[in-house]
């Protein structure tokens, strides 16, 4: 069955000095203010869609790669994922950095990297950032 998601934003003002609230919409868990600033220079309390993108990335890359491990007799006890999205004003999204540490028990670190390589390739957030370069750093705790 196929379920769909939805943010909305409210945007006021021109590009720079302009701000905006996103709003969660599925999840209802609030706004969240958004500014150019807070995408091309600080943060300062505020988010950009980059890093909407990386919770995004992160948790489907998860999500894969438990689903992954367990498919191979392997599950895992803890998956920590983080994920860097780098933004270059004029330029957009020039790439993403997975970091994943993994506690897995009965599996090596070979093993493990292979599964951290075809999540990163198959999870649905990933496929849909194709145009991307997307890295990976995988190891075991």
């Amino acid at each position: 069955m196929a379920t769909t998601r939805s943010a909305s934003t409210v945007w006021e003002g021109n590009l720079i000095d302009g701000r905006g609230q996103v709003a969660f919409n599925s999840s209802g868990i609030g706004q969240q203010q958004v500014t150019w600033a807070s995408r091309a220079e600080e943060a300062n309390g505020r988010t950009s869609p980059e890093e909407l993108i990386a919770a995004a990335h992160s948790s489907c890359f998860s999500m894969a790669l438990s689903h992954g491990l367990a498919g191979a007799g392997t599950p895992s006890t803890r998956l920590t994922t983080s994920a860097e999205v780098t933004f270059q004003p004029g330029t957009g999204i020039t790439g993403i950095h997975l970091t994943v540490e993994g506690e897995v028990p009965g599996i090596d670190s070979a093993a493990f990297m292979a599964a951290a390589e075809e999540a990163k390739a198959n999870c649905p957030v990933s496929q849909a950032l194709a145009g991307t370069t997307i890295t990976l750093t995988a190891k075991l705790a």
